[in-house]
């Protein structure tokens, strides 16, 4: 079985260095074939909320549109993503009345403003994680009018607009269809209207209310601090489920909304690709660290995933791979000159000869042998034979190869690279495990213009 890695260019950063500009958010555009409207919808504009970012990203690698479309930007503020911070140069979410162009956001929020105020978007959802629980009465200091968890935001009852000019009742709708499927009744959400053009100045400064202030329906949607991150993530699915129900926008979700499925895709299932699919790794749950991957020589870094959190961040003489505020692993750099001569091999795959590019995941079930090829070495990486240097032409099983050096913790993937003399040619990576987990699901994603 072979499998071709399907991915999205993202940027290298340097973590003591980062500027804003440098780390720019991603717009995905979930589309079909039936025309509908359009919903945007907005995580991690503050860095330290992660259910309203990762139930974002999830969006993005894990469902489909079959009306209407769903844009979504799951990174906004992407290096307070990284760095768990509400915000590295101040809450990006009270930048949208007046921005100085010398600030290091000044270009993320003209990007995002642009976006909001394209003529197709109908209605713009922007993902926090709020304190507490929001009660118009006060119950204790953890619920009450000061709160904001499980609350859906507006600004005001309703804009003038030819589509979703109701916000309350659409807001409504959206909550009393969401909370038929929350059981604890503190969990249910509430609206919550600032009635912010009355004269709330802080919320005045707010994305939101950029977006109503430009004939944009727009909300915003709490789930609650109290929660575990997973939770949080499910209540805000929920409700931006019920939202899409609302405006007739037609969706699939490819996996079960549980507290267990959820935990088990925070970090897992991660594709990386870098110097155009030279090095490929597969991740479900990754290795701490791995050593001599075969970085460029005088290049900068590039790469490609399939998740919009993931980043690789330069940091003391090695790469950082990032999920959001997690850390996936560490890949300790063998600086190399690159052949690029090499494009495909030929491999037998469980006594099946194929033609195999490079750059490509192999499903195999017992083993596999390396074509040999004239002036070229293959080293499997973790595979010993005594005397043997070059190891085309060998019939190799797993249990022949070390454990220690898979790209994962359950010891199913390894590396396959070859080598022109002292350059290096490329790599395909192995995979024993028997599942298949590279899919449709895997959508490519483009840098906001």
């Amino acid at each position: 079985m072979i499998k071709k890695i399907l991915l999205c260019l993202i940027l290298l950063v340097n973590l003591p260095q980062l500027q804003a500009a440098e780390f720019p958010f991603t717009l995905h555009k979930l589309q079909s074939a039936a025309a509908g409207p359009t919903i945007l919808i907005i995580g991690g504009i503050q860095g330290d909320e992660p259910g309203g970012f990762t139930a974002a990203s999830l969006l993005v690698t894990d469902y489909e549109i079959f009306r209407g479309e769903v844009w979504v930007v799951p990174n906004l503020n992407f290096e307070s993503i990284i760095k768990r911070s509400r915000g590295v140069y101040g809450d990006m979410n009270r930048k949208f009345l007046d921005i100085p162009p010398d600030d290091p956001e000044y270009q993320a929020v003209m990007k995002i403003k642009k976006i909001i105020t394209n003529r197709q978007i109908d209605l713009v959802l922007n993902l926090h994680d709020g304190s507490g629980f929001y009660n118009p009465e006060y119950v204790d200091k953890n619920e009450n009018p000061r709160r904001w968890g499980q609350s859906i935001v507006i600004d005001q009852s309703s804009i003038e607009s030819e589509t979703f000019s109701n916000l309350e009742l659409i807001a409504n709708n959206a909550i009393d269809s969401a909370n038929t499927k929350i059981d604890s009744f503190r969990e249910k959400f509430v609206l919550k209207n600032t009635r912010t053009r009355e004269g709330d100045k802080e919320m005045e400064k707010t994305l939101t209310y950029f977006a109503i202030k430009n004939g944009k329906a727009a909300m915003g949607v709490e789930a609650s601090k109290s929660y575990p991150t997973d939770r949080r993530i499910i209540n805000h699915l929920r409700f931006i489920e019920s939202m899409l129900d609302q405006m007739g926008i037609e969706f699939r979700r490819n996996f079960p909304l549980t507290t267990k499925t959820i935990k088990k895709k925070l970090g897992r299932d991660i594709q990386l690709a870098m110097f155009d699919n030279k090095i490929i790794y597969d991740f479900d749950t990754a290795r701490k660290r791995i050593g001599y991957v075969p970085i460029k020589k005088k290049s900068a870094i590039e790469f490609k995933t399939n998740n919009p959190l993931v980043a690789i961040i330069n940091s003391a003489q090695s790469y950082k791979v990032r999920y959001g505020n997690r850390g996936v692993t560490t890949l300790s750099p063998e600086y190399l000159d690159y052949d690029n001569t090499l494009t495909e091999i030929q491999v037998e795959i469980d006594g099946v000869n194929s033609l195999v590019q490079i750059g490509t995941m192999i499903g195999v079930s017992r083993n596999f042998m390396i074509q040999p090829m004239p002036g070229r070495r293959i080293n499997v990486i973790g595979y010993r034979k005594p005397g043997q240097r070059n190891e085309s032409g060998l019939l190799i099983h797993k249990e022949e190869i070390s454990r220690r050096f898979s790209v994962d913790r359950q010891a199913d993937k390894y590396r396959v690279e070859f080598y022109q003399q002292k350059k290096y040619s490329g790599m395909i990576l192995i995979d024993f495990s028997g599942k298949s987990r590279i899919n449709a699901a895997t959508k490519v994603s483009m840098p906001a213009s």
